[in-house]
């Protein structure tokens, strides 16, 4: 396998630039998703990479060499598209191993790298089927199949589990993370969808109108957002984001709502405007009488062991995550309080986040 680098990657379709100056480095051997919304640029970004878009600028390292504007062929990679496009009239045998067919080895060694394969993806008793009759999770072990067998140096997913229903997209994502830690591959997965980012991936790199707005682990990209961006496109439901109309100087360890002081963390810097955005997630919002930061109950969710209030203030409505035996009555006034220690705050102006979330680190397992 092999580290991917990408330096000051762009791509222009006429006026409109659908990747602007992206870079960044995917490890030897990890696990890296490309996430966010439609139209962001993350498959441009996968396709360049893979060599089927070549850029308009920028530089594409592949085991240290510059691929940039070489032809797909000329990269030792594999792509899994989102549609399976396996061949109908072959069965998994001969769909997993033909691209070793197209390359010339030998048919004994064929032979045993596709059993090898099959055998890692817990489809050897699917070898002499017709891929034609069988269910979705298995078509997209055949096309991942395909793709192991020729041992690249970088695997390339695009949506993959896309067309899946709930159930097995699930099991997927799963066994994808599985697969991936028993053969190392270095592996690039695009997805809109958080939940399958935040399970399996190493990296996650937030994209957003062709920008990069954050590279960091699932952790950091859930508890320290770096725009107002991703805070508000990772969770469910995501982050709170109320209005504060104050400055706020580099040191203060304060920020007045409603005549409450909301301990915040330690600032990276002075917010430069008027107006600041103050981030919490649901679960760090709780209920207390005597608080004087109140607002009005706007609806609930149950969600069995827990329920998601929806409360009106005067900075913005707030959701919070509550134990469901705790009882709430819609329009009803209740008093919050925020963990201080877990808040974000960004500059309403640029988005960018001046502080963000404390934590401990956690020892790696």
């Amino acid at each position: 396998m092999a580290e991917i680098r990408v330096e000051n990657l762009k791509k222009a379709f006429g006026d409109f630039v659908a990747v602007k100056e992206s870079s960044f480095t995917i490890p030897d051997g990890s696990f890296f998703c490309l996430l966010g919304p439609s139209g962001c640029g993350k498959t441009t970004t996968l396709r360049m990479i893979a060599g089927l878009e070549l850029p308009t600028s920028g530089k594409i390292f592949l085991g240290g060499e510059d691929v940039a504007f070489k032809r797909a062929s000329e990269r030792d990679i594999a792509f899994v598209f989102q549609l399976f496009a396996l061949y109908p009239h072959m069965n998994v045998r001969r769909n997993i191993g033909f691209p070793l067919l197209c390359q010339g080895v030998p048919g004994a060694e064929i032979r045993k790298r596709v059993e090898e394969t099959a055998k890692l993806l817990r489809i050897d008793h699917l070898l002499d089927k017709s891929v034609s009759g069988l269910a979705g999770g298995d078509r997209q072990r055949v096309a991942l199949g395909r793709a192991i067998v020729r041992r690249p140096l970088a695997f390339l997913m695009d949506e993959p589990l896309g067309t899946l229903d709930t159930e097995f997209r699930d099991l997927m994502c799963e066994e994808l993370r599985q697969l991936h830690n028993r053969i190392s591959a270095t592996t690039v997965y695009v997805t809109h969808d958080q939940l399958e980012a935040m399970s399996m991936a190493d990296h996650i790199a937030v994209m957003n109108h062709g920008v990069v707005e954050q590279l960091a682990s699932p952790r950091d990209i859930y508890d320290r957002p770096a725009t107002v961006f991703v805070a508000s496109f990772i969770g469910s439901p995501a982050m709170n984001l109320l209005t504060v109309n104050s400055r706020i100087a580099k040191g203060a360890k304060a920020i007045d709502l409603q005549g409450a002081p909301i301990a915040i963390p330690e600032a990276r810097e002075d917010a430069p405007g008027e107006k600041l955005t103050l981030g919490v997630r649901p679960e760090h919002v709780r209920f207390s009488d005597s608080s004087p930061f109140r607002g009005e109950v706007f609806g609930t969710e149950y969600l069995g062991t827990t329920q998601i209030v929806t409360v009106a203030t005067a900075q913005g409505h707030l959701k919070a995550r509550l134990p469901s035996q705790i009882a709430v009555r819609t329009g009803e006034t209740v008093g919050l309080t925020l963990a201080g220690e877990r808040l974000s705050l960004f500059d309403a102006a640029s988005g960018r986040a001046i502080r963000t979330a404390l934590y401990e680190e956690r020892p790696h397992v």
